[in-house]
């Protein structure tokens, strides 16, 4: 029963790689190995019957004029054998071992009486049997009368040569896939061992990563073939991993840490509050209070999930944005607090279009005004220039500046100065502005104005500048 094409093929899909190598290996030699043979076989043959044909056609021609000039039949290469037909079919003269059978069948005797050429080989090459002869047949004319002449010789030695070649064939062929197909298993192992190496590698750094998030695969790092740039693959895939693991860890840290004060807070006023009968008053200034400490939570939460979502690697989309238009809009409020502190924000930029995500680079730019007017002193000053395909955004104040202990710092997550500890915030502000940065693939850094920079002596300031390509 033959097997339907499409279950062959699965079968075949089935079977692990390095078989599924060797089998192919196999077939692709059984092709060119059988192409090979049949060529050689062709041409060995055309050869040993170019030379069969010669001795049969040079007999035929010495039959031919022994029967025109009467004489005897003369004998040829050793096991021929020859015949004198008339045109019907009759045996006049023939050798002895054949002396009353005709080597012609009728409708080859017709043929040669009507002038053609007859050929035939009697006997096959397998299997073998005894007796093969190759014959030739035509007509002569012997004193006005036709006859048929018929030469024919052995083809033993001819017979028996295609078969030694035969069999030489297909042993040398047959060693010769047995040599490829061991040559393609060691092969297909030997690069597939590697492969081998690197899973069961993944697999341990998997059932161990909590334990050991820093191990990586053994990766050669003085070749630079497929499956080394697979093992640095998988080691990049492993990074990311673990870079997206710290991140989870760091979120539910973050929040776990961040939310239990509010909600701590919130859970106290709630029972102080049901304790014991309380006057209006003071059930207005207990949910007054929880709905700070609610707008905090929601305020912590959103900034848990902007950084969150900048550091998974979620794709910004740059977009075509006017420069001025962009900062103009981001200004308008901080403007009227600054007024309402009787301090000044002056705005300065370069008339150009930058491409960028506003979604992230206005609340970025916001969260430094905010921090600005929340922590400086003086004059706020924000500076955007454009320039050889960089934008550089300088937002600053005449404060007191960073302390030199906390710049090293400023853009880790809940890290807040001691002097801004007593004010509202949980310290996110700045690390959203490194994720913006980071996700436009820039770079953000805090520093201090020196004394005399502002061109007053005496008076320092900070400075925090967002460097995008743009």
């Amino acid at each position: 029963m033959t097997r339907p094409p499409g279950r062959l093929l699965t079968r075949f899909q089935r079977l692990p790689v390095v078989g599924r190598l060797v089998l192919a290996v196999a077939l692709a030699m059984t092709l060119v190995l059988t192409g090979a043979a049949g060529l050689v076989y062709w041409r060995v043959e055309i050869a040993l019957d170019g030379q069969l044909d010669e001795d049969l056609t040079a007999y035929q021609h010495t039959l031919d004029r022994a029967v025109r000039s009467g004489q005897d039949l003369p004998a040829g290469p050793n096991g021929s054998l020859r015949q004198v037909l008339d045109t019907h079919g009759r045996i006049l003269r023939s050798s002895a071992a054949v002396r009353a059978q005709p080597l012609l069948t009728p409708a080859e005797s017709a043929a040669a009486a009507h002038g053609a050429v007859v050929r035939r080989d009697i006997g096959a090459l397998l299997p073998i049997t005894t007796g093969t002869l190759r014959l030739r047949a035509e007509r002569v004319t012997v004193g006005g009368q036709p006859r048929i002449v018929v030469a024919a010789v052995q083809r033993g030695h001819r017979d028996e040569a295609l078969r030694e070649l035969l069999a030489q064939l297909a042993f040398a062929s047959g060693l010769t896939l047995l040599a490829a197909s061991y040559v393609g298993y060691r092969t297909a192992r030997a690069a597939l061992r590697p492969v081998e190496r690197y899973r069961l590698g993944a697999a341990a750094l998997a059932a161990g990563a909590d334990a050991s998030p820093g191990l990586r695969l053994e990766v050669p790092t003085d070749r630079d073939d497929e499956i080394t740039r697979l093992g640095h693959t998988l080691n990049r895939m492993l990074d990311r991993l673990a870079a997206s693991a710290a991140r989870e860890h760091q979120f539910i840290a973050d929040a776990s840490h961040e939310l239990r004060t509010p909600l701590t807070l919130m859970r106290a006023e709630l029972d102080v509050a049901l304790h014991r009968p309380r006057t209006a008053e003071e059930l207005t200034g207990t949910l007054r209070a929880v709905d700070a400490e609610a707008r905090r939570l929601v305020t912590l939460a959103n900034a848990l999930l902007d950084l969150e979502q900048l550091g998974s690697g979620e794709r910004i989309r740059r977009v075509p944005t006017a420069l001025d238009r962009l900062l103009d809009d981001t200004c308008a409020q901080y403007r009227t607090a600054a007024v309402r502190d009787s301090r000044t924000l002056t705005v300065t930029y370069d008339q150009a279009t930058v491409r960028v995500d506003p979604r992230w680079l206005e609340p970025a730019v916001g969260t430094l005004l905010d921090n600005a007017l929340r922590h400086g002193r003086g004059a706020i000053t924000l500076d955007a220039r454009a320039r050889d395909g960089r934008l550089c955004l300088t937002v600053s104040d005449e404060g007191p500046g960073f302390p030199p202990e906390f710049l090293p710092h400023a853009f880790d997550r809940f890290s807040r100065a001691e002097a801004s500890r007593t004010t509202p915030g949980a310290g996110l502000g700045l690390a959203l502005v490194a994720a913006v940065a980071a996700s436009h693939d820039g770079s953000a850094r805090a520093e201090n104005i020196p004394p005399g920079a502002t061109g007053t002596t005496g008076v320092t300031g900070a400075s925090v500048v967002l460097d995008l390509p743009c």
